[in-house]
């Protein structure tokens, strides 16, 4: 890798010691992104159980993931726009009362056809989580914390992964089903109140202390409006970390809606036995979203350069996921857990990475909607994945393809990077 100059202003040699406003504003972020998680998959675990009673098809069951998938991607761009102009604090709170209001509707439904019409506010609420949490980690965190505070929250993802299977049947079995949409529902809602009421920019906040606040201002940049997609769209940077979306999202997508299959295929695992290696996975997932992180926030302390330590870290990551092209002819069901496992930390201690680039080489006010192009192009991949997937499936019945093409994701998407960011400068942009 080339070392790249250094474009930040001068910051701080050391953190202050009193004043932690912004990881109380991490947690919160923590927490919303285990909430969007447990609402996106409560469908999927009562699945058995409603297609069974109400007599749902395979196919129509498979349109709900393609069009919330779709909607999703949309979404992302139009959310990335919104909280370009309205900031994180409302932008957030707009996505959650849209993700709430159709998560909770779900309840009026029997059919997949109604189902989709809840599933949609339900994607699109959820598209506007993340551009809103970028926007709030680039306000209240410097450079150098940045990709520490990203892997902390995106963390949550496996958290609500891991919890959904654990609530959700409980709640069903003793209310009902549609008890467990409305209990995880009124959990957004509770979410939303304490956001609403604490979330502030830092100079508004008044827990801030003006040691932190030197803090969080070294290394952020200038703040400037919205400028349109077609401008950016002119940037080698906002092309970087679109194709990088593009080749590492399907990969996280699929390791969400197949491994199941995979284990039942592989080692004839039943619904009931699939918890256990399920929570290694995400278990180890959590770890490398953190370490990913806070990997990169260390050598930027040591004095790296920003570009440097970004993508030192995702090399590192990106080695971790080329074991699971072995999985398929693992020695045994845990060997292939932990190949997978090591895999899923690879994916998010990249991805901590990767999202951090907006802030590092947009100004706040554009960012957003450099994250909303990323998170279109990560869907259109998760959507030709799904098709790959199919495909591969229905005609080798293997996995094997689709994890080689999951061991080399990463470094793919690391190569295109390098060779557009070389010095990895921020994006020329008019005034």
């Amino acid at each position: 890798m080339t070392a790249e100059a250094v474009t930040e202003p001068e910051i701080l040699p050391i953190p202050p010691r009193r004043g932690r406003v912004r990881w109380i504003v991490c947690a919160f972020l923590f927490f919303a992104v285990v909430l969007s998680y447990i609402d996106r998959l409560v469908l999927p675990v009562l699945k058995p159980d409603l297609q069974a009673r109400y007599g749902w098809s395979e196919t129509g069951y498979a349109d709900l993931a393609i069009w919330f998938q779709a909607v999703y991607g949309i979404s992302y761009v139009v959310f990335g726009r919104i909280v370009d102009r309205v900031g994180a604090r409302i932008g957030y709170a707009i996505a959650v009362v849209l993700w709430t209001a159709g998560h909770v509707a779900h309840i009026a439904f029997t059919s997949t056809a109604g189902m989709l019409i809840a599933r949609i506010p339900l994607a699109m609420g959820e598209a506007g989580a993340f551009p809103a949490a970028l926007a709030a980690t680039n306000e209240w965190f410097p450079a150098r914390e940045r990709a520490l505070a990203i892997g902390i929250f995106n963390a949550g993802s496996n958290v609500g992964a891991i919890l959904t299977p654990l609530i959700v049947p409980i709640v069903a079995l003793s209310f009902g089903w549609r008890m467990a949409f409305i209990v995880t529902g009124l959990l957004t809602i509770v979410w939303l109140v304490g956001w609403l009421l604490f979330y502030r920019a830092p100079r508004a906040h008044g827990w801030v202390t003006p040691g932190e606040l030197a803090w969080i201002g070294s290394g952020s940049g200038e703040v400037r409006k919205a400028v349109p997609f077609r401008i950016l769209l002119r940037t080698r940077q906002a092309w970087a970390y679109a194709i990088g979306r593009f080749m590492i999202d399907p990969v996280w997508w699929t390791f969400l809606f197949w491994l199941p299959d995979f284990f039942n295929r592989q080692y004839h695992l039943k619904m009931t036995e699939f918890g256990p290696p399920l929570v290694v996975i995400y278990l180890l997932a959590d770890v490398g979203s953190v370490a990913g992180g806070a990997f990169s926030s260390n050598l930027i302390g040591r004095g790296w350069s920003l570009g440097r330590a970004r993508k030192t870290a995702m090399l590192a990551a990106a080695l971790c996921a080329v074991p699971i092209a072995f999985a398929t002819s693992a020695p045994g069901m845990w060997s292939a857990v932990l190949m997978i496992g090591l895999a899923c930390a690879g994916h998010q201690a990249f991805s901590a990475n990767l999202y951090a680039l907006p802030g590092d080489l947009f100004p706040r006010g554009t960012a957003g909607s450099v994250v909303g192009l990323g998170g279109l192009a990560g869907a259109l991949g998760g959507m030709l994945m799904a098709k790959f997937a199919g495909a591969i499936l229905s005609t080798l019945g293997s996995y094997q393809p689709i994890f080689i093409a999951a061991a080399f994701a990463y470094l793919g998407a690391l190569a295109v990077l390098h060779a557009l960011l070389r010095d990895y400068r921020p994006a020329d942009l008019p005034a």
